[in-house]
């Protein structure tokens, strides 16, 4: 009888090898920059991700990467997975899939970046948003796109991609600023007037016309149901926040310039006790660098700096743990408990890049996060923040 376990044993293992059986995961706890597997015992592959929570499941939703140079351009999609516990997580397959078709945007070899989705309680409908390259123009679209489900895990039905606010003041730009000249070519880059006219929305009149960049991106819903969309643009060097129509597929035409001149990108926002929380980083392509926070009263700003959320050594600190950042997931069950998401970035193999989970905390009313080589959710239960 034992022989013939061991055979049974054996022969399991040799068909799991083979993929011919599933992969089993038992996660208890998170490893902050670990290789992460799925239910299928693949590195868990959805980079730039988003995360919904519907009917008490957690879904994450990122940038399907393959090997080698060709890797952070779309060659299959947005993947989506699923988990009940934030530890084990589900393949569900490609949520929205790229197309042979080169008539379409959504091409083969297109970019796509920063998949988030947002349930609409009034349609029914699931809403992905995104950061969304032409294939063959590197950076220079600096489009959003737009896509529909009436599945969580999808199929997503790509609608369009635009350049949000084309002919809209932002309600906070004031009049006396909207006929300055764009003279861009008589500045020296990055000299003080260059970044005065920065801040003073140079490049937001450049694009008045054309409709605004919208680069890295992330979405809120608040509680009353209004969405917002977040969105690098200004040549990165300015957030802005675009209110979403009723249905969550368009833009009202009402948005703030956020933090002028200050390039944030990579927002991810939640919400804690009535304040609007955000971490962002700065601007240095691939490579980490000092994570940055901010608070607001509403989406729409104003939104004031509270200064870098890392705590840890100064290479910690200068890197946000080798990290940027890309969501915060609220944790069912517990009151105001919020999990810090960052990508470790790959670029020579953006197949091979790792994630970070920390716990949120606040110091002296900041949110903060610290380093943990190895933690679970009763972290939350354990520890308290240290405001005054």
């Amino acid at each position: 009888m034992r022989e013939q376990r061991i055979i049974l044993v054996g022969f399991c293992l040799i068909l799991s090898g083979l993929g011919l059986v599933g992969f089993q995961t038992d996660f208890q706890h998170f490893f902050p920059g670990k290789e992460w597997k799925d239910d299928q015992g693949v590195h868990i592959n959805a980079h730039g991700g988003g995360f919904l929570i519907h009917e008490d499941i957690y879904y994450w939703f990122g940038e399907h990467k393959i090997a080698g140079k060709e890797g952070n351009k779309a060659h299959v999609g947005v993947r989506v997975y699923s988990s009940k516990d934030l530890y084990n997580w589900k393949n569900e397959g490609v949520a929205l899939e790229v197309h042979d078709d080169p008539n379409s945007l959504l091409v083969k070899g297109c970019v796509i970046e920063r998949p988030k989705v947002i349930y609409n309680e009034k349609t029914k409908k699931f809403v992905m948003w995104f950061h969304h390259e032409l294939k063959g123009q590197g950076y220079d679209a600096a489009l959003t796109g737009v896509a529909v489900s009436d599945q969580v895990t999808g199929p997503y039905a790509y609608l369009e991609s635009v350049n949000p606010n084309a002919g809209i003041w932002p309600e906070n730009y004031p009049d006396s600023l909207k006929s300055k000249p764009v003279n861009l070519d008589e500045m020296e880059a990055w000299s003080a007037e260059w970044r005065a006219a920065v801040v003073d929305g140079i490049f937001l009149r450049r694009d008045f016309d054309r409709g605004q960049m919208a680069r890295d991106m992330t979405l809120f819903v608040d509680d009353d149901g209004k969405a917002y969309h977040f969105f690098s643009s200004e040549n990165n060097q300015t957030l802005h926040v675009a209110e979403l129509s009723e249905d969550y597929l368009s833009h009202t035409g009402r948005y703030t310039r956020v933090l002028p001149g200050q390039q944030n990108e990579a927002p991810a926002i939640f919400k804690k006790e009535g304040k609007y929380y955000m971490f962002s980083s700065g601007l240095t392509g691939w490579k980490p660098n000092p994570g940055k926070s901010a608070v607001a009263d509403h989406p729409l700003g104003p939104w004031t700096p509270l200064g870098n959320p890392t705590r840890g050594t100064e290479e910690e600190m200068n890197t946000t743990f080798w990290s940027q950042s890309t969501a915060v997931i609220p944790v069912l069950g517990k009151e105001d408990a919020f999990i810090f998401v960052g990508d470790r970035w790959t670029p020579e193999n953006p197949i091979d890049g790792k994630y970070i989970f920390l716990p949120v905390q606040f110091e002296d009313s900041k949110p903060i996060i610290r380093w943990q080589d190895q933690w679970d959710l009763s972290f939350f239960d354990q520890n308290e923040s240290t405001d005054e």
